[in-house]
């Protein structure tokens, strides 16, 4: 028996009888206690490790999660079978076996909040809110084990690791870097919170001090730099038989880099028009960023960025600086940010070229109608249990369902902490809670709708809705300037609710709102209006491929007297 035990812990293998894990981190590495999510990881390989192996995706692996406070240095934590995971909910239902284990805690911090309020939040670290890499938490090497559902011995894991500071970007000839603190942020917060972008300069800036530019805001996730644009060649040595399992094609590191360099050759050309374009950086303690809009529980985000950060952009790079020359453009997260800060703030914004936005009519809510539905996660039946789909592919099979993208968060976070999809959805849309947190729409674990915050969100950030209710007063404001995009077969649905919204935008009358409404037949997500060339390619042409019809918007519709020349060399 001894010899056999000796073996085992000389390949690292452990036997683990009453699946219960204790956790703890050591003085050295942090002397002060922390409150956070405790998160403890489980898979069944080690091609990565376990914190990069969460996800919707079928391949997943799995998690486990518990909120701890005043968590002590040499202190143990105990995980067992009560802690909630995904997809598996106790450990009592893992199958027994060889697994790999890593413990990861993301730690929280208390903001005093200009409502009155203490909440205990994760604040981003310039890292884009992302739980497995933020600077500052705390995890321990993978070690593999072998879990058995007999016995009573439990295994320790040691956090011992800190993740290091992010490296920040350098400048370049082209593409300039900016942090400004937002004073309407840092009073909401009730700390110094800053707004950051990455700022693509158009050719001759220098040259042409008297010229003055019109102003491009691409939206979407957190840009770690500006994405795209490349002034060399593709490397020589780069590989092309990567594979890309999203686009199923090889050799896309080389397209992407291509690509880049096209858009350089492309942006210093003769005749390309010169414009600013800038990526906001705009991460909150809830998501990698804020959705532009303002809301109870994440503060004036729409204002900060609309009324501190683009002006302080226009007048430190030289912009035109009026609404009639700046327009909004994104994808997904940044579909939706471009058309709410095109509606929002009508008077400021020229024209949004909205593609595969997140649910613009909350009656198609990705699969669900959180007005008329009572449960989120099942569709309603006397007798038969049918889960709502929440992934799917071009041929509509599918890959995860709304309970489970929602069980996943609530793994990994509680009170809307999961740093995801369906709680940024919360975090921005909701009422504040008494506790300071945002007001669930659902039940996070049975997906029993809450009708009252569901009107609330309605009258508040139902784009499709406040379009319709006020069109008298915002019609004539946004004529022309409302495009949207979506491929019909889009992963997650987003093209029903766009179909409800183009339902009322073909049908408005004084004015008619005059702009565009498009599909791409079979596309996936995340599709934004390109008929002649795949998703791999169009996702990468953002920059350029709305050009046209900004020119022609601005040709059309520039007050009289405007600055249609400087910036034209």
């Amino acid at each position: 028996m001894k010899k056999y035990l000796l073996i085992l812990s000389l390949i690292f293998i452990q036997t683990v009888f009453a699946i219960q894990f204790k956790i703890s981190f050591p003085k050295s590495l942090e002397s002060k206690s922390q409150d956070g999510r405790l998160l403890l990881l489980v898979a069944t390989n080690d091609k990565s490790e376990p914190r990069f192996q969460i996800s919707d995706a079928l391949t997943t692996q799995i998690v486990f999660g518990m909120d701890v406070e005043n968590f002590k240095a040499g202190e143990e934590i105990v995980f067992d079978e009560n802690a909630f995971g995904y997809p598996i909910e106790s450990f009592k239902n893992i199958p027994e076996g060889e697994y790999f284990v890593q413990a990861l805690i993301n730690r929280y911090e208390t903001f005093n909040l200009k409502t009155g309020h203490k909440v205990k939040l994760p604040p981003d670290k310039w890292e884009g809110q992302h739980w497995n890499t933020k600077p500052g938490n705390f995890y321990s090497k993978p070690q593999k084990i072998k879990i058995s559902h007999s016995g009573k011995e439990a295994i320790s894991i040691l956090m011992d690791i800190k993740i290091p500071e992010i490296v920040e970007p350098k400048d370049s000839k082209f593409i300039k870097h900016i942090k400004m603190q937002s004073k309407l942020l840092t009073e909401f917060w009730g700390r110094p919170t800053f707004l950051g972008a990455h700022i693509l300069l158009p050719d001759g800036f220098e040259n042409h001090p008297e010229a003055k530019y019109p102003l491009m805001i691409f939206h979407g996730h957190f840009p770690s730099d500006f994405g795209g644009f490349r002034e060399t060649p593709p490397d020589s040595n780069i590989s092309t038989t990567d594979y890309s399992d999203r686009f199923k094609i090889y050799g896309y590191n080389k397209i992407v880099q291509e690509e880049a360099y096209n858009f350089y050759k492309t942006w210093t050309s003769k005749n390309f028009p010169r414009f600013i374009i800038i990526e906001i950086q705009h991460a909150t303690p809830y998501y990698d960023d804020s959705y532009a809009v303002n809301s109870a529980s994440q503060g004036p985000y729409g204002d900060a960025i609309t009324y501190e950060l683009i002006p302080y952009i226009e007048k430190k790079f030289r912009g035109i600086g009026e609404g009639w020359s700046r327009f909004l453009y994104g994808g997904s997260t940044g579909g939706w940010e471009a058309l709410a800060a095109q509606v929002f703030y009508p008077d400021e914004y020229n024209g949004c070229f909205a593609a595969c936005p997140d649910p613009i009519d909350f009656r198609s809510y990705t699969t669900v109608d959180i007005y008329k539905n009572k449960n989120a996660y099942e569709y309603e039946s006397q007798f038969k249990k049918l889960d709502r789909p929440g992934h799917r592919n071009y041929l509509g099979q599918i890959s995860a369902t709304v309970k489970q993208m929602n069980h996943r968060e609530l793994a990994l976070g509680t009170k809307s902490r999961s740093g995801d999809q369906f709680d940024i959805w919360e975090a921005t849309y909701s009422p504040q809670a008494s506790d300071g947190y945002p007001k669930p729409i659902w039940n996070k674990y049975t997906g029993e709708i809450d009708s009252t915050v569901a009107e609330y969100w309605k009258e508040n950030y139902d784009l499709r809705y406040i379009l319709e209710r006020d069109w008298e007063k915002l019609g004539p404001k946004l004529k022309g300037k409302i495009h949207i995009y979506c491929g019909d077969m889009d992963n997650y649905y987003l093209n029903n609710a766009v179909y409800l919204t183009e339902d009322f935008l073909k049908n408005t009358k004084d004015p008619f709102y005059d702009g565009e409404v498009d599909y791409g037949d079979r596309a996936e997500h995340c599709w934004n209006g390109d008929h002649e060339n795949p998703n791999y390619i169009s996702r990468l042409r953002y920059n350029t491929m709305y050009v046209p019809k900004i020119i022609k918007r601005i040709e059309e519709s520039a007050p009289k007297g405007a600055d249609l020349k400087s910036w034209r060399y």
